[in-house]
């Protein structure tokens, strides 16, 4: 077995998972990286699996591929999401399947896999991505799908938390603001600023230092920890 710790991220190729990909490597964790379109790379401590988490195999498959390589699996950032903005009425059927597959199904197959394989191991640490939209609405952004699975997310986060508390496995999210990715075309950003009482955007670093801050938190879990400029506070 690794002697090196062993975290598995979802959506690793871009935006926050890079950057959190880059920080658990710097912790000394081996990663295993999961994204629907990621290089290889050419550090023999991360280990680089395409594909589309909403596939079950997929999820099932990062599991079985971090026990096969490194041993162990000590740690799940549940960071790939999709997020399709419309009006409720104007969700078609295939963003419905788009939305709950990567963000409910995909959840669910790596996170019970990984669950299994923290419980033979003693221990580990899940958390999850989700959005501040699913504690503060707002008319400006319909986001009706977001808040259905990731306000899910955040409910199964508290719920797994208890279940697992006495076995040594912590269940944690961080709820984003609108953080200044790819994902957002510049000319978006004045808007994106103003939903947020401190009148700007997050950076990727702000999520990334708050998923490491629970990592190192062994007496915090079921926490739903928001990283969003006041957002979910008011405005």
């Amino acid at each position: 077995m690794s002697m090196h710790k062993v975290a598995i991220i979802t959506g690793a190729s871009q935006g926050i998972g890079a950057g959190l990909l880059a920080a658990y490597r710097k912790l000394g964790y081996a990663v295993v990286a999961n994204s629907r379109t990621i290089p290889q790379s050419d550090d023999p401590m991360i280990v680089t699996v395409p594909g589309d988490i909403a596939d079950p195999a997929v999820g099932t498959g990062l599991v079985a591929l971090a026990l096969a390589t490194f041993g162990r699996v000590d740690t799940l950032i549940n960071n790939a999401g999709v997020f399709v903005a419309k009006p409720f009425t104007e969700y078609t059927a295939a963003d419905y399947a788009l939305v709950t597959g990567v963000n409910h199904r995909g959840f669910f197959e790596v996170t019970q896999r990984a669950t299994t394989a923290m419980l033979a191991n003693g221990g580990g640490h899940v958390v999850n991505i989700t959005t501040s939209l699913v504690d503060h609405a707002n008319s400006n952004v319909p986001s009706a799908l977001a808040a259905l699975t990731k306000g899910g997310l955040n409910a199964v986060t508290r719920s797994l938390a208890v279940e697992y508390a006495t076995r040594g496995i912590r269940f944690n999210a961080v709820s984003p603001g609108i953080i200044r990715t790819p994902m957002h075309a510049p000319e978006t950003h004045d808007f994106l600023a103003a939903l947020h009482p401190m009148a700007r955007m997050g950076e990727i670093a702000d999520i990334v230092d708050a998923v490491l801050y629970l990592e190192s938190a062994p007496f915090i879990t079921g926490e739903i920890l928001h990283v969003d400029g006041g957002q979910s506070a008011g405005h």
